[in-house]
C-alpha cells in the first residue's frame, strides 16, 4: 500500500504537466452565495441554475443573480423541467417560477398538499419520469404526480444515499440493504451483493443490457448474470485510493466523477483516465460536491468552495504551471517527440506522447530569450550566453552575455548572425562544430530583432529607430550605418517574411520599399489592429506553414496567402491578450506536429489550439430585465417593468437600464453585444462584452430596443427586442394644446372688438367737437366760418384716413396670425380630429363679414363720394370688385391685400386683372392711379 501510494503521488505529479481543456472559475464573491453547491441544472434557454447554501443562483452566461432560500436553509437539490425551476432544501420542496418582470417567485409544492416531513429532513436529489416528479431524502422519496397533484412516498429506516435515473427507471440504495428498483409504485431488491451492502453507491450506468455500478471507494461494477464483478480498467488503481462523491455518464459515454480532496477525474467510455483536474492545475477547489454536463458538452462543477465549468470541447488546451516550476515561456521548439520551452527560468523539455512532466536542462537556469533550429541544429539564446542542446545537454559555444537572437546569413551557409545586448556578432561552423569567431565592429546597439534584406542589415531598436547597414564581405565591420529614427516604438519589431521586409508599431505594419529606400503603410496588414488594439508589434512566422502571426489586444491573427490571388488572407483566433496571459512584446507561437495545431506561450506555461476547430453552437441572445431609473423616481418607482408587453410611460418615466445575456459559456470565446434604439439610435453600437446599457432623458416618443450577440465570429440566431413609448408631459398634451389655440383665438377676437369699441368712442368724441366747434363758429363771420369748416374737415379725413388704415392693418394682422395657427395645427398634430372644430372655428373667422362692413363703414366715412363715384362710373362691378377697389384706394399691395381677402397674393393678382378688363382700362393706364384720381 505504501508504494502504491508513493505511486499515485508521482502520477498524480506527472499528470500536473498535463494540458487541460479551459477552466472557468467563480469565486462565492462572484456569484452571491455560500461556499457550498449541492447541484446544478440548466433550462431550455441555457441558463444554468445552482443549488447554494444559502440561494438558488441563476447565470445567463453574463450576470450571476442570487435568490434567496424561501424558509433560509441550506438548497441541497435543483432540477429544470420545463420552465419551471425545482429546487428542496430543510423540510420544504417546490418550485420556483419567472414572472412578468423575468425574476424568479416560489411556490411550495409541500404547503399545497400540506405534507408532514420526518423530523430534520432534506431533499438531496430531484428526478423526473414522464408526470412523475421524484424528491428523495436520506430515509424517504417523495413521488409527486403533477397531473393531479398526488404524492405517494417510500419510506426506509436504513440511509438513502442517492437516487439514479437509468433508463425511465428509479435505482436507489438502501445501506446494508442493497440496491433496490421502483416498480409499480413499490421498491424490489435487485442487488445485494457485498460490494454493495460495505460501500456507498455514488452511481449507476446503463451498459448496454446490464448496469455499471460505480462506488464510493472501490471503482465501478459491472451487473453479469445477475450478479456484480468488478469492472477492470486502467484507472482502476486510482479510483481504489479516492474518495468518490459525484458522477454523471458524459453524452460522449465518458465519464466525469467528482471527489473528496482530489478533485475531478475525467474517464472515456473504456474507463481510461483522460484528465485528472485538481486545484494545482487550474481548479480552485478540490472536493466536488455535483456535477452538470450543459447543452454544450460542458461539465460544470458545484464544489466545496465555488463553481467552475470546463470546456471539453475546446480546440484550447491549458498547460497552467501553477507551482512556477517552468514559468513564463518566451519560445518553443517541437525536435522529435520531443517538446522544449524556453523560458525565464530556463530550458525545459517533455516527451510529447505522454503526461510525464517537464525536466531542466543542466545549465540552462535563467533567462532564454529564443531558440532556433538550423540545419538540425538546435540553438538556445539565453541571458548567458549561446548554447547548442543535444538532446537533454546544453553546450555553451558563446560567453558573450545577453544572447537575443541567431539568424541565418542568406549566401554563406557557415555562418549565423547572432544579436546581442551589444552588437551583432558572427558563428561559424569549423569542422561540424558551431562557435564564435567576432563581433561586427562599429555597431554596439542593442539587436534584439536584426534581418537581412536587399544586401543590408537591418536592426530594430525599440527606443532608437531602425538601422540600416552594409557588412564588409569578411563580416567584422558595420559601414555605411543610418537610423530612421521616425520608426520607433515600445514593443516594436521588424520580421522578413516572403521576400518583404515588415515593420510593427503602434502606427501599424510598414513594408520596406526598396525604391523609396524607407518603409511605408502595408494597407492591408494594418487593418489587423487599430491604435487602441495595439499590444505589441511581435511578428513570428512559422515553418510548418509559413503564417505570419501579429498579436492584438482582441485576438491573435494569422495571416495566410489567398486561395486564387497573392492578396493576404487574414484570420482570427479569438483569444485576447487579458485571457492568453502573453508576455507583452515577448509573444511566441509554433506549429505542434498535429495538423493545424499550435503552441502560444503565456506568463504561467502555454496554450494550445487547433486553429481549424473554432465552431461556436447555435445560441440566442435574452433581455433579463428592465428597470426604470432616475433621480426622479422614488424607490417604489424604481421597478423592474415587465417583459411580456410593451411599455407605457409616463414622461418622468424616461430613464432605463436594459440587461441581456447570452449562455455562451466558454471561458476563450466570451459573448459581446451590439444594440440599438428605434426612434433616436438608429445605428447599432460597437460590439462590446458589456451586458447591460443605460438610456437617460429619452425624449416623448416611440422606441423599439433591439440587441444581438456574438462569440467569435458567430452571431446570435435572434436580435432580442422590446418596444415602448414614453408619452408626452401634460402642458403639450394634444387636449392643451386644443386649450392654447382656443385662447390665442379668444385674445385676437377680445383685442379685435377693443379696437373696434375704441375707434367708434374715438369717432363719436371727435363729432361731438366739431359740433361744438361749429356752434362757436357761428357767432363769427361767414368767412372764418367757412375757412375753420374747411380746415376741420381736413383734419377729420385726415384722421379718418388713420382709423381707417389702422383697422385695416388691425385686420391683416389678426388674419395672418389665425393664417399661421391653422397651418401649424395641420402640420404638427397628428389627432386631426381633435383639431378639427378649432380650424372650422378659425376659417369662419376668417370668412366672416363683419371686419368689411366695419372697414365699409369707416371708408365711407372717410371718403364718402369715392364708392358713388365708382358704381357710377362702373355699374357691372360685384361686391368683391369694390371691396379690392376700396382696398387699392388705400394704395395697399397685392401681399397686403390677400390676408384680408382670405386669398393668396397670386390671386390677388389674377383679380386686379379681372378688374382692369372690367374697367376697359387701357394696356397702359396704371390700375391704382386710376382709382386714386376717381
Amino acid at each position: 500500500m505504501r508504494l502504491l501510494r508513493l505511486f499515485l503521488f508521482f502520477f498524480s505529479f506527472g499528470l500536473c504537466s498535463q494540458e487541460l481543456p479551459p477552466i472557468q472559475n467563480f469565486a462565492p464573491s462572484e456569484y452571491k452565495g455560500e461556499n457550498q453547491n449541492w447541484a446544478i441544472s440548466q433550462s431550455q434557454e441555457k441558463t444554468i441554475f445552482v443549488a447554494n447554501n444559502k440561494n438558488l443562483l441563476e447565470f445567463n452566461g453574463a450576470e450571476w443573480t442570487a435568490y434567496p432560500s424561501p424558509n433560509e436553509t441550506v438548497i441541497r437539490s435543483v432540477r429544470v423541467i420545463g420552465d419551471k425551476v425545482f429546487t428542496g432544501c430543510y423540510m420544504e420542496f417546490g418550485y420556483w417560477d419567472r414572472n412578468a418582470f423575468g425574476m424568479l417567485e416560489y411556490t411550495s409544492i409541500s404547503d399545497q398538499l400540506d405534507i408532514e416531513f420526518i423530523p430534520d429532513e432534506e431533499f438531496w436529489n430531484i428526478l423526473d419520469i414522464g408526470d412523475y416528479i421524484i424528491f428523495q431524502s436520506k430515509n424517504r422519496i417523495y413521488i409527486y404526480n403533477t397531473a393531479d397533484a398526488s404524492v405517494f412516498t417510500i419510506d426506509s429506516i436504513n440511509t438513502l444515499p442517492k437516487i439514479f435515473n437509468v433508463g425511465q427507471s428509479i435505482y436507489f440504495q438502501r445501506f446494508n440493504e442493497g440496491i433496490f428498483k421502483i416498480q409499480g409504485g413499490t421498491d424490489i431488491l435487485v442487488f445485494a451483493d457485498p460490494a454493495i451492502l460495505e460501500d456507498e453507491v455514488v452511481g449507476i450506468f446503463q451498459d448496454n443490457d446490464n448496469l455499471l455500478i460505480l462506488t464510493r471507494r472501490k471503482g465501478f461494477f459491472k451487473t453479469e448474470g445477475g450478479a456484480l464483478v468488478k469492472w477492470d480498467i486502467s484507472a482502476d488503481n486510482l479510483l481504489s485510493n479516492v474518495n468518490v462523491y459525484s458522477s454523471m455518464r458524459l453524452q460522449d459515454q465518458g465519464f466525469a466523477l467528482g471527489t473528496i480532496s482530489n478533485g475531478l477525474l475525467l474517464l472515456d467510455p473504456d474507463g481510461t483516465l483522460l484528465y485528472h483536474v485538481k486545484q494545482v492545475n487550474g481548479l480552485q477547489n478540490n472536493t466536488v460536491l455535483s456535477l452538470f454536463e450543459d447543452f454544450d458538452k460542458n461539465v460544470w462543477l458545484g464544489l466545496d468552495n465555488g463553481i467552475s465549468y470546463i470546456n471539453l470541447k475546446s480546440p484550447f488546451r491549458v498547460y497552467h504551471d501553477s507551482e512556477g516550476f517552468v514559468g513564463s515561456v518566451y519560445d518553443a521548439v517541437v525536435q522529435g517527440e520531443t517538446l522544449y520551452l524556453g523560458t525565464n527560468q530556463g530550458l525545459f523539455y517533455k516527451n510529447l506522447e505522454n503526461d510525464s512532466g517537464f525536466t531542466q536542462i543542466n545549465g540552462t537556469q535563467g533567462q532564454v530569450w529564443s531558440l532556433f533550429v538550423y540545419d538540425d541544429t538546435f540553438f538556445c539564446a539565453h541571458h548567458t550566453g549561446t548554447f547548442v542542446i543535444e538532446g537533454n545537454r546544453a553546450k555553451k559555444i558563446a560567453d558573450i552575455p545577453g544572447t537575443w537572437k541567431i539568424g541565418k546569413v542568406e549566401g554563406s551557409p557557415e555562418y549565423l548572425l547572432q544579436g546581442n545586448y551589444d552588437g551583432l556578432y558572427v558563428l561559424e561552423n569549423k569542422n561540424g562544430a558551431w562557435g564564435l569567431r567576432n563581433k561586427v565592429e562599429g555597431f554596439d546597439n542593442s539587436a534584439r530583432y536584426f534581418e537581412k534584406f536587399d544586401d543590408a542589415i537591418f536592426v530594430n531598436h525599440e527606443y532608437k529607430g531602425v538601422f540600416r547597414m552594409d557588412i564588409d564581405d569578411s563580416m567584422t565591420a558595420a559601414k555605411d550605418i543610418r537610423v530612421d529614427t521616425l520608426l520607433k516604438g515600445s514593443n516594436s519589431s521588424i520580421l522578413k517574411f516572403k521576400d518583404e521586409l515588415l515593420y510593427a508599431s503602434r502606427k501599424g505594419i510598414l513594408k520596406y520599399d526598396t525604391a523609396q529606400r524607407k518603409f511605408v503603410k502595408d494597407s492591408i496588414l494594418s487593418e489587423i489592429y487599430t491604435r487602441d488594439e495595439f499590444t505589441s508589434g511581435k511578428l513570428i512566422t512559422d515553418d510548418r506553414n509559413n503564417y505570419l502571426w501579429v498579436f492584438a489586444d482582441t485576438d491573435i491573427n494569422y495571416v495566410t496567402s489567398g486561395n486564387l490571388t497573392n492578396t493576404p488572407s487574414i484570420n482570427q483566433i479569438p483569444l485576447s491578450a487579458n485571457e492568453r496571459s502573453g508576455i507583452v512584446g515577448y509573444e511566441s507561437v509554433i506549429g505542434l506536429p498535429q495538423e493545424q495545431s499550435y503552441l502560444f506561450g503565456s506568463s504561467s506555461g502555454y496554450i494550445t489550439a487547433k486553429i481549424d476547430d473554432f465552431e461556436v453552437d447555435d445560441f440566442q441572445v435574452n433581455l433579463k430585465n428592465i428597470r426604470k431609473t432616475g433621480k426622479n423616481l422614488d424607490e417604489k418607482q424604481q421597478a423592474m417593468v415587465a417583459l411580456n408587453a410593451d411599455g407605457d410611460f409616463k414622461s418622468n418615466e424616461n430613464n432605463f437600464t436594459i440587461s441581456y445575456a447570452a449562455a455562451v459559456y466558454n471561458k476563450y470565446l466570451k459573448p459581446e453585444y451590439q444594440f440599438q434604439l428605434q426612434g433616436i439610435y438608429p445605428n447599432w453600437s460597437a460590439w462590446s462584452e458589456t451586458s447591460k446599457t443605460t438610456f437617460e432623458n429619452l425624449p416623448p416618443g416611440d422606441y423599439t430596443f433591439n440587441v444581438r450577440a456574438k462569440a467569435g465570429d458567430k452571431i446570435s440566431e435572434n436580435v432580442a427586442s422590446y418596444s415602448f413609448k414614453v408619452a408626452r408631459p401634460w402642458y403639450i398634451s394634444n387636449v392643451f394644446i386644443a386649450l392654447y389655440v382656443m385662447g390665442i383665438l379668444l385674445t385676437s377676437i377680445v383685442i379685435h372688438n377693443a379696437y373696434k369699441r375704441f375707434y367708434h368712442k374715438r369717432q363719436e368724441k371727435l363729432i361731438e367737437k366739431n359740433e361744438r366747434d361749429l356752434a362757436l363758429a357761428q357767432a363769427e363771420n361767414e368767412k372764418e366760418i367757412i375757412r375753420i369748416k374747411n380746415e376741420q374737415l381736413r383734419e377729420d379725413f385726415n384722421t379718418k384716413s388713420k382709423e381707417l388704415a389702422a383697422s385695416t392693418m388691425s385686420i391683416i394682422r389678426k388674419n395672418e396670425l389665425l393664417s399661421k395657427i391653422k397651418e401649424l395645427l395641420v402640420v404638427h398634430v397628428k389627432d386631426k380630429d381633435a383639431v378639427k372644430p378649432i380650424i372650422n372655428t378659425i376659417d369662419s373667422s376668417l370668412n366672416q363679414r363683419d371686419d368689411w362692413e366695419m372697414f365699409k363703414e369707416a371708408f365711407n366715412n372717410a371718403d364718402r363720394k369715392f364708392l358713388k363715384k365708382l358704381k357710377k362710373a362702373h355699374p357691372n362691378l360685384s361686391p368683391n370688385d369694390i371691396r379690392l377697389c376700396a382696398y387699392l384706394r388705400l394704395n395697399l399691395s397685392s401681399k397686403e391685400i390677400a390676408p384680408l381677402l382670405n386669398i393668396s397674393a397670386r390671386s390677388v393678382e389674377i383679380k386686379r386683372y379681372r378688374l382692369r378688363k372690367k374697367m376697359n382700362l387701357d394696356h397702359d393706364e396704371n390700375l391704382v392711379n386710376y382709382i386714386l384720381k376717381l
